[in-house]
């Protein structure tokens, strides 16, 4: 009796575990696929995400324009490592760390991936009385790259020439808001398949043959192994010596 229990629940377990083995296998090997590939452009969804120079929260150089992008160079459950901007004649490339979760990964190249904007500041000596051939204001010109703030003072990081750093934000400097991801989501829920509920209901879920002759046979060894288990043994007779 007891060797036929531990039969049956051998069976059971083991034949169960095949079963669930490749599903779990499928939502493993699904999951991976869905994760971005390197080059993949991912639009700035929060308005508070910093771009890092380090994976460090302590780290943030400044605050990246909403609605624009980043171009993904590897991918991180917290922070993913990341490309921003490019490099031209009056702009380079940064590579640094922004949130994973600031972040929504897209599957086409944005028309206006980055926001540029140049804007000249001027230098002034003062009132100091200077001789001849000395130039009392200074004008250089700088390409913007996101927000900092200190306190209840908004400074930005610009590149000026060849050297990175923070000056004072102009009070005219405003971040034209990129539709193009907003223009995106709308567009894949309108073209988006409307399945009504029959529909789903009279889907049947996939399987494997292998899965359904596993099934098959599980069915009918449960039934045999419970009428031996159930079935009453015959009991011997003695005699009686009298």
């Amino acid at each position: 009796m007891k060797l036929l229990t531990r039969t049956f629940l051998f069976l059971y377990l083991f034949l169960s575990t095949l079963v669930a083995f490749p599903c779990a296998e499928r939502l493993s090997r699904a999951h991976a696929d869905e994760l971005p590939t390197t080059g993949t452009y991912a639009c700035i969804v929060d308005e508070h995400a910093y771009f890092y120079s380090s994976p460090d929260e302590t780290a943030g150089v400044f605050l990246l324009p909403a609605t624009y992008y980043v171009r993904l160079l590897d991918y991180g459950d917290t922070f993913s490592r990341v490309e921003y901007f490019y490099d031209g004649a009056t702009a380079k490339k940064l590579i640094g760390y922004a949130k994973t979760t600031a972040l929504a990964f897209v599957d086409y190249i944005p028309v206006t991936p980055y926001f540029y904007y140049t804007f000249d500041l001027s230098y002034t000596i003062g009132d100091v009385a200077v001789g001849e051939g000395f130039l009392d204001e200074i004008t250089a010109t700088c390409t913007y790259y996101g927000d900092y703030n200190v306190g209840s003072k908004t400074y930005c990081y610009v590149l000026r020439g060849e050297v990175f750093g923070y000056v004072p934000k102009p009070s005219d400097l405003r971040i034209k808001e990129n539709l193009e991801y907003e223009t995106y989501l709308k567009e894949q829920e309108t073209n988006a398949p409307v399945d009504s509920v029959e529909d789903k209901a009279e889907t049947p879920s996939s399987s494997s043959p292998a899965q359904i002759a596993i099934l098959v046979v599980l069915c009918l060894l449960i039934p045999v192994l419970a009428t031996l288990i159930l079935r009453p043994q015959k009991r011997r007779r003695f005699d009686v010596d009298e």
